[in-house]
């Protein structure tokens, strides 16, 4: 039984563009069909905001692996593209952040579902509502759209 996921792909290193391509396409041979994806958006840098602006985009995806396995291909698409982790919220070549698996709250040292920022972050909420503005967030039971039109984060976020 395949469960629906929701990724944020995000790059500030490099080639931006090429880095989310290519993660895409790497999630959708290792993880499953990407069902729909938004516009791609450039935004400033949240968190540590002394580096260059993003990339991001979110996908929607039909996976049967497990929340774990997602994190580990996850993990190893980051690494084939060159990521480092090495300054929380630095640069990065590619970034993805598991947003929602299916309707369950995972909360694990190395995991946490539904990620826990994501209603902070306005370039995290744009490009979501713009592919699931009815989903509902299993925790503050409330559409994405909702979340969105609350949220404070008034960091610059830019469809391209």
């Amino acid at each position: 039984m395949a469960t629906v996921v929701y990724l944020l792909l995000g790059s500030n290193e490099g080639d931006r563009f090429f880095h989310i391509l290519e993660g895409k396409r790497m999630l959708q041979t290792s993880v499953g069909n990407i069902n729909k994806q938004s516009s791609l958006y450039e935004t400033a840098a949240w968190g540590h905001t002394q580096q260059p602006d993003f990339l991001n985009a979110v996908v929607k995806i039909n996976t049967t692996k497990t929340a774990t396995e997602l994190l580990q291909s996850i993990q190893q698409i980051e690494a084939h593209l060159g990521r480092q982790r090495t300054v929380p919220w630095g640069q990065r070549t590619l970034d993805i952040d598991i947003l929602f698996f299916g309707n369950q709250v995972i909360q694990q040292s190395d995991l946490q579902i539904p990620h826990p920022y994501l209603h902070q972050r306005r370039f995290t909420l744009l490009p979501l509502s713009e592919i699931a503005p009815g989903l509902i967030h299993p925790i503050f039971k409330k559409r994405i759209s909702t979340l969105l039109k609350e949220c404070s984060d008034s960091l610059a976020v830019k469809k391209l």
